[in-house]
């Protein structure tokens, strides 16, 4: 060690302060010295490392070319450190000299993600997964925050598990989706680290343990840390102000904690429900700027980037708080704002978390990012953000649709696509230039997922087909905007000629093509000023406001309600099933309800919902519906005291089972014994279905491949219903395939294996979790040897053989990139197969066929029908050519200079094809030049139009698909075509003759301008 020159850094740890020699030269060594257990060094890079005897690593980023003169975060070294206990004193170390590779490099986002879990693991923290982006609870679209899937212990519904927590939160929110890329902070996908309380410790331990992570752990300058508390959080104050740690004075000066309102610095769930002053932290980039008018707010110089909410009070309907039985703590720290104080970079884009993303799309452009313009950064940034979201979006199962969360993947999908355009980026980056981009960008991602969710890359396949797939549908759409735009802009343009008004497309219009084609306004309104067409930008603006306070009303809220439901439960403990082993068992009545309220007895012909000590029937849950039976209570041996019929069992407080039912006979009484019975004929239908919907996943697998995972299912007495992930309908040979393949391991008689084991240990087995199911640390494990293994908690056959047949009933699509199977089993198969048996026996009698003939003879009915029709329509059209023959003499001249002929007539009730044979007479008849518009109400709530123009009005600039358009829109409908002959339709057949009258107004018009 007397060759090198060692620098040094304060640690304190256990109460002890102590000065560790760490080397500043180009060299570091790997030592091995006795010093204080479970010491920590931190190193002059600002990374931590825990001493002990173990060997820890250090993930730090290395050096390169970075966007804006800073590392590229690409790559990462180790350092590990081989450490052992004995005193505490210092003694020579053993050298072995390697590379100094490290030096003044920042933490890798995967390190400080790492970090934050083990600081609050050593604290007592059960280290939980993430939830999936898909939330349980039915009031929020998406998981929005780290504490949604907390939400039911912190309403006491659940009982905890532990009382302290720490997770990795992903989450999505798309409330600010305008303001990604555009400021250094805002995105739709982010990670939230947090730490949580369960009743257990509170604000001293929350705040203290906050800044030790910020200022020890992590490394920050305490003299750049600001505090916000609550304006009347007294006891938050104090605590940040003169806390002690460590055996010496680190308060943070008064000047640095700003007290702020309740819209800033008070949480509420709610009009009512748990609620508490918080308290944030702050990092400044600019102190040099002094105390004066401090605005925390200042996005410029400040960037909130830890969240202490503490959980203490209830607020009543009247607004009045209530101190809660159990405080809690939820925080929140923004991994990716603390990647971006670490790693030293102008804004969370360019951390290692994000910025490959940017690089590959800046790849695919054909740009660099370092040398790009604002605009082209900030669209590179939105790219990287929304790729993040869309791909993890659909990892958790979420399919791009138009409704729901699925609304919220196509609009990324699409912001991104429409960006990339923006960017000029063709083709998908291989060579194909009609090819989809997203996907390339997407390998990114999926290679930077491992430690944000390990699952990501086994579900690739479908996360690149089902982006390519979206794309390629959406330049379709982007397409159909541009012609959907020039008629907007064609309407603009006669509106103004006929009001002698400014051209101009409205804020309505704007919005549509923006919302729905992906239309950029800026797009828009390049394209319209080149047509000379204004933009109602105010009113768009103010659609985009209605689509904003929307979004933030649907997806920006976790809704916490402390009912009636919460204070029943408190004393009721979870109810024990039995399910598994009876049908039919002994119980204790704990509580009923009767519309919500507790109730201490229940009469005959009420309603109820009853909670048992125990019980055989199964509740809700995995697809799978609940069990009906009875509830009997005995007055004595032989007499029945009262006979509750219960028609649905849920689940609705964690593991307390409510038995919904109706009194028939009697009196129920809470603390009185019951028996409980299961209908033995249902349980054995709702096996038969759930032990099939995992045969049929199994060979869909199989069929189709991997890429059909789950989506949904619904386990009945009378069918199943298996949606699964599929890009195509199945074929009928597939179709066959599946039910073939089910019935063979139906007479296989398989013995079915249930197992109860560790979660790690099943996923390493290959068992598949069903969709939207949370599982505990032990699960149940349901195998069909050889076929299936799935983690379940449903109740299934013990033998294949049960199932006795399996058919599919349908097959169909109920969402893009959605498929869903409906089939019976069991029993339910065995009805299935004798009624369409029945209603071939009445189709044979009707036909006078047998079974095997019916589908010729349905085909040859089918035959005469179509030639009968055709002799109809036929017959219609001459009748309709004659009628115009009459007709033709209704037309009259238009113009001076060239004469044209114009017929304006409707037609009755002839239809589209022979007023379409009608016109084509019509302009044959009258000769060139001629323009013939024709109307008739085939049906009740039906109208037809055409317009015909032979080619001498047509060179006069007319065009008869874009003069027929706006006519039926007088009619409820539209239409369009060539420019010598369109047909177009409409729903109000009673404005027909204000519309043709309209349309002879305006082909007068213009004709008589254009031939004078």
């Amino acid at each position: 060690m007397e060759g090198l020159k060692l620098g040094h850094t304060r640690h304190s740890s256990q109460g002890l302060n102590l000065v560790v020699p760490v080397p500043t030269s180009s060299l570091v060594s790997r030592p091995s010295f006795p010093i204080q257990p479970k010491c920590n060094l931190v190193l002059s890079t600002g990374c931590r490392v825990y001493v002990g005897t173990t060997i820890r690593k250090l993930a730090l980023i290395s050096p390169g070319g970075f966007p804006c003169g800073h590392s590229n975060l690409k790559q990462t070294k180790e350092v590990r450190f081989n450490t052992r206990r004995t005193s505490a004193s210092i003694q020579p170390m053993t050298e072995e000299l390697v590379e100094d590779k490290s030096k003044d490099l920042p933490l890798s986002g995967d390190s400080i993600r790492r970090q934050f879990l083990d600081f609050y693991a050593s604290r007592g923290h059960k280290v939980i997964p993430s939830s999936s982006l898909v939330p349980d609870d039915p009031t929020v679209l998406l998981t929005i925050a780290g504490m949604l899937q907390f939400k039911p212990i912190f309403l006491g519904k659940v009982p905890k598990q532990v009382s302290r927590a720490t997770t990795a939160q992903r989450c999505i929110r798309t409330n600010d989706v305008e303001n990604v890329g555009k400021t250094s902070r805002h995105h739709t996908f982010f990670e939230m680290l947090g730490n949580f309380s369960f009743g257990d410790y509170f604000k001293k331990e929350a705040i203290k343990w906050a800044w030790e992570l910020s200022t020890i752990e992590y490394g920050l300058p305490a003299d750049r840390l600001w505090i916000s508390v609550y304006e009347d959080d007294d006891e938050a104050f104090a605590i940040w102000r003169k806390e002690r740690w460590f055996l010496h004075q680190v308060g943070v000066p008064v000047e640095r904690i700003k007290r702020m309102g309740a819209e800033d610095n008070f949480w509420t769930s709610g009009v009512t429900g748990p609620c508490g002053p918080c308290s944030e932290i702050y990092y400044d980039f600019h102190p040099d700027r002094g105390y004066s008018d401090i605005d925390l707010g200042d996005d410029t110089r400040f960037i909130e980037f830890y969240n202490l909410v503490f959980m203490q009070y209830n607020k009543r309907d009247d607004g009045s708080l209530e101190p809660l039985k159990q405080m809690n703590i939820d925080t929140g720290l923004g991994l990716e704002r603390m990647a971006r104080i670490l790693q030293k970079v102008p804004n969370n884009y360019e951390t290692d978390l994000i910025y490959p993303i940017i690089e590959k799309a800046a790849e695919l452009a054909n740009v660099s990012y370092a040398l790009a313009d604002d605009s082209t950064k900030m669209n590179l940034k939105v790219i990287g953000d929304h790729m993040r979201a869309v791909v993890y979006l659909i990892s958790d199962g979420v399919v791009p649709s138009n409704i729901g969360r699925g609304y919220v993947a196509r609009r990324l999908i699409r912001r991104a696509v429409r960006t990339g355009r923006l960017l000029g980026i063709k083709g998908d980056g291989r060579g194909n230039l009609e090819g989809a981009f997203l996907p390339a960008i997407a390998e990114r991602v999926i290679e930077l997922s491992s430690q944000i969710d390990p699952d990501v890359k086994s579900r690739a396949p479908r996360i690149l087909e089902e982006l390519k797939r979206e794309e390629l549908r959406f330049v379709q759409t982007l397409e159909r905007g541009e012609k959907l735009l020039d008629d907007m802009l064609t309407d603009a343009l006669l509106n103004s000629n006929e009001n002698e008004n400014m051209p101009i497309l409205s804020g309505k219009d704007v919005f549509l093509l923006y919302d729905t084609y992906g239309f950029p306004a800026e797009i828009t309104t390049e394209v319209a000023e080149e047509r000379g067409v204004d933009i109602d930008m105010n009113g768009f603006e103010i659609e985009m406001e209605n689509q904003r306070r929307q979004s933030q009303a649907a997806h920006n809220a976790v809704k916490l309600v402390v009912g009636n439901g919460a204070d029943l439960t408190e004393n009721i403990p979870d109810t024990e099933f039995l399910g598994y082993e009876t049908l039919s068992a002994k119980a204790v009545v704990e509580g009923l309800l009767v519309n919500g309220n507790p109730v201490t007895q229940v009469s005959e012909g009420s309603d109820v919902e009853i909670l048992l000590n125990r019980t055989p029937f199964y509740a809700e849950s995995g697809g799978q519906i609940g069990d009906h039976g009875f509830l009997f209570v005995n007055e004595d041996r032989n007499q029945k005291k009262a006979v509750v019929e219960i028609t649905d069992v849920q689940k609705p407080l964690g593991n307390i089972f409510v038995h919904k039912g109706t009194i028939k006979e009697g009196v129920l009484k809470v603390g009185k014994e019951v028996e409980a019975a299961v209908d033995a004929n249902l349980r054995q239908r709702a096996k038969i279905h759930h032990t099939a919907t995992h045969l049929l996943q199994a060979a869909l697998k199989k069929v189709i491949g991997d890429e059909a995972s789950q989506a949904g299912s619904l386990v009945a007495f009378d069918r199943l219903r298996f949606d699964f992930n599929f890009h195509q309908p199945l074929q009928e040979k597939e179709l066959m395939e599946i039910e073939e393949l089910i019935n063979k391991w139906i007479g296989d008689a398989a013995v079915l294996q249930t197992n109860v084991m560790p979660l790690a240990d099943a996923k390493r087995a290959g068992a598949i979790a069903m969709f939207g199911e949370k599982y505990g640390e032990q699960v149940r494990v349901v195998e069909v040897p050889g076929v299936s293994m799935e983690l379940c908690g449903g109740t299934h056959v013990s033998n294949t053989c049960e199932i006795r047949g399996f058919k599919i009933i349908s097959e169909q699509g109920i969402a893009s990139g959605i498929r869903r199977i409906e089939a019976v089993a069991g029993d339910a198969f065995i009805e299935y197969v004798n009624a369409r048996d029945n209603y071939m026996r009445q189709l044979c009698s009707t036909l006078k066929v047998k079974a095997e003939e019916v589908t010729n003879r349905v085909e040859a009915l089918l035959e005469e029908l179509r030639m009968t029709r055709n002799e109809v329509s036929a017959v219609c059209a001459k009748a309709a050519v004659y009628k115009a023959s009459v007709m033709a003499s209704k037309a009259f001249p238009v113009g001076t200079s060239k004469k044209i002929r114009v017929l304006v007539e409707t037609m009755d009730d002839i239809d589209a094809d022979s007023l379409k044979s009608a016109a084509e007479c019509l302009i044959d008849t009258l000769q060139d030049p001629a323009a013939v518009i024709l109307g008739s109400c085939p049906s009740e709530e039906k109208v037809s139009l055409v317009a015909a123009f032979t080619p001498g009005v047509v060179e006069l600039g007319i065009q008869a698909g874009k003069f027929i358009g706006p006519i039926a829109k007088l009619c409820g409908g539209g239409g369009g075509g060539r420019p010598n002959f369109a047909q177009a339709g409409g729903r109000k057949p009673e404005n027909l003759s204000v519309a043709l009258e309209k349309a002879r107004e305006e082909l007068v018009a213009i004709l008589s301008e254009k031939a004078s």
